[in-house]
């Protein structure tokens, strides 16, 4: 017999009263009623209620203990009275009087307690992860992380992917991040680099002949951080397939994250597979972003010839026209209940965000004929009135709004205020899921800052077209073999069809500046096995941190990681980064510099 229990804290029922067990756990809390205390013991299953009288021996011992301490517990398995049953828990019906106890552990003061769910400043829970690991909902997380995990692994493996596992330390490559490098002992002056994603290794294990390859992959990237990313490390759902074209990878894919969404999504609606799939100049033109939130039934309109117009005369809205600007209107349905406070807190939140306020007509039925209302109706004749009903699709009972800028930055607020309108408005459906694909990305973007071409997403993806049309046609109007798999607003995986051919590649690289040598340089490894035979091919990177965080309905991804760094990329519990001893950076042949 386990000398620290017979049952789990989950197990106990009515079929077991008077039998005599061992509990192990922690005290979750107590409740003195004078002459009996009732001690919560909890582990990992669950937590069962004890009981122990003030004339037992033992009873001043836990008196004593504080929250936390773990204890084991000898008794009897009795019935609750009726009047203290507890419904809520497995084992309610019954309790433990405590015989015998014994103290395996005692807890110091908590810094922050276990037992409810109450806020506490993420520096502390950061600083003491392992005691705020224990409080439910956090445990309830990494539990369903481990499940999430264990799920992909299953169906990866029933749709023939093999799991191989890539090496961590590796050369620098330019992948969109800044690398974390580790100094070479054996190699002065030399560095390793983490992974920012398997991303080359994966592409060699298909030209290496293997068929279907994935992995949970750790990835290492040195950025910032934000609510829906990991600064340091994150964790994807690797995989790449032979012999395939864009819609094979989606057709894989598809059935994967459905069933996993129905097998965790807490009965939550999920869209029917196939996903849509939306170009992605589509997707910025209808919602303002290339992650959409579906759930939004608001969807942007062009504006723009109606400004232009003789009929409307907007001189503020015309002069950024005339500069190449474009006006987006972003059509409401029913607001017409709305009291006037509504529409001057949209105005007063968008001049918080940096812009001039926000326009916007309202419309009702005057009679038998709908007339605008609002700051700017007055400068619309009937005639563009009219026009802007049939564009927008609109009734009496509702209003337009309207951004207007250069096209980059009108379509980017136009998304945002969509977003923010329709949760204001409490019209985006909860209790769903809604999948997309963002396809036909741009293989390049002109960045104003550098004042430069360079890529729009990945460079190793395979262009849209031969490669004998290449050179002649203008790089920002080559599409790729590129897509995202978008859930709520999420991008939840990026991926493409590879470019295999390393003479294409050398072409695809010259665009954004790089000699045939530089490439060589930078990824020798990769032109190298190209070079041998490589097969056409191509996969995708699902990230595990947000899928859990999706579906564990959490808006932080630390709240679904183990021991997540802070927003400084910090790890408060282990106290890294940490600085290195003397011995340690001579025989890594660094000194350090410190700033005056």
């Amino acid at each position: 017999m386990n000398k620290y229990r017979t049952h789990n804290c989950s197990e106990l029922n009515e079929k077991n009263i008077g039998i005599k067990i061992k509990l192990s756990g922690w005290i979750h809390r107590k409740r003195d009623h004078g002459n009996l205390l009732f001690i919560d013991v909890r582990d990992h299953f669950g937590i069962t209620q004890c009981v122990i009288e003030n004339k037992d021996k033992n009873f001043k011992v836990l008196e004593k203990l504080k929250p936390e301490s773990v204890i084991l517990v000898e008794g009897k398995v009795i019935k609750r009275s009726k009047e203290t049953e507890n419904k809520d828990l497995k084992t309610g019906l019954i309790e433990i009087k405590i015989e015998n106890i014994k103290v395996l552990s005692e807890a110091n003061e908590l810094p922050l307690p276990v037992f409810g769910e109450q806020d506490y400043p993420e520096e502390t829970r950061l600083k003491y992860r392992f005691i705020d690991l224990r409080r439910n909902e956090m445990h309830k997380n990494i539990e369903l992380r481990s499940k999430i995990l264990s799920f992909l692994r299953t169906k990866m493996t029933e749709n023939n992917f093999l799991e191989f596992q890539t090496p961590i330390l590796t050369a620098s490559s330019p992948e969109g991040a800044r690398d974390f490098l580790v100094p070479s002992r054996v190699h002065p002056g030399k560095f390793y680099a983490l992974p920012q994603a398997p991303q080359q290794f994966k592409q060699m294990i298909m030209i290496s002949g293997f068929d279907r390859y994935f992995q949970v992959a750790p990835c290492f990237r040195d950025e910032d951080g934000r609510a829906d990313r990991s600064p340091g490390e994150h964790y994807q759902l690797d995989m790449e397939m032979s012999f395939v074209e864009q819609e094979d990878v989606l057709k894989t894919v598809e059935p994967i994250f459905f069933d996993l969404f129905k097998e965790f999504g807490k009965s939550k609606k999920i869209n029917q597979i196939p996903f849509p799939r939306i170009k992605y100049k589509d997707a910025l033109n209808k919602y303002g972003t290339d992650k959409p939130d579906l759930r939004n039934p608001i969807e942007l309109v062009d504006a723009t010839e109606i400004f232009k117009s003789k009929e409307v005369e907007l001189k503020i809205f015309k002069e950024i026209i005339s500069k190449g600007g474009i006006v987006k209107a972003i059509p409401v349905s029913n607001t017409n209940t709305k009291p006037r406070s509504f529409f001057d807190g949209l105005n007063n939140w968008a001049i918080s965000e940096g812009t001039s306020g926000l326009a916007y007509i309202t419309f009702e039925k005057v009679g038998s004929k709908i007339v605008g209302k609002g700051p700017i109706a007055k400068f619309f004749s009937d005639q563009a009135l009219i026009k802007l009903i049939k564009l927008c699709k609109i009734n009496e009972k509702d209003s337009v709004f309207f951004v207007c800028n250069n096209e980059k930055e009108a379509i980017n607020f136009a998304g945002i205020v969509r977003q923010k309108i329709a949760e204001d408005l409490k019209i985006i459906n909860i209790n769903s899921f809604e999948f997309c694909w963002i396809t036909d990305y741009p293989m390049y973007e002109y960045d104003e800052k550098e004042k430069k071409i360079d890529f729009s997403h990945n460079p190793f993806s395979m262009p849209q077209i031969e490669m004998k049309d290449f050179e002649k046609t203008d790089p920002l109007n080559i599409l790729a073999y590129q897509y995202d798999l978008v859930c709520n607003g999420y991008e939840l995986s990026s991926g493409a069809i590879r470019n295999h051919i390393p003479d294409y590649l050398f072409k695809v690289f010259s665009k954004v500046g790089y000699t045939e040598k530089m490439v060589k340089q930078n990824f020798s490894g990769m032109i190298k096995a190209l070079s041998y035979g490589a097969p056409p091919h191509g996969g995708m990177a699902p990230g595990i941190d947000r899928i859990v965080m999706l579906l564990a309905n959490q808006k932080n991804i630390r709240e679904v990681t183990l021991f997540p760094l802070n927003q400084n990329a910090e790890d408060l519990l282990m106290e890294a980064p940490s600085e290195a001893n003397e011995k340690q950076l001579k025989e890594l042949h660094i000194k350090t510099v410190k700033k005056n």
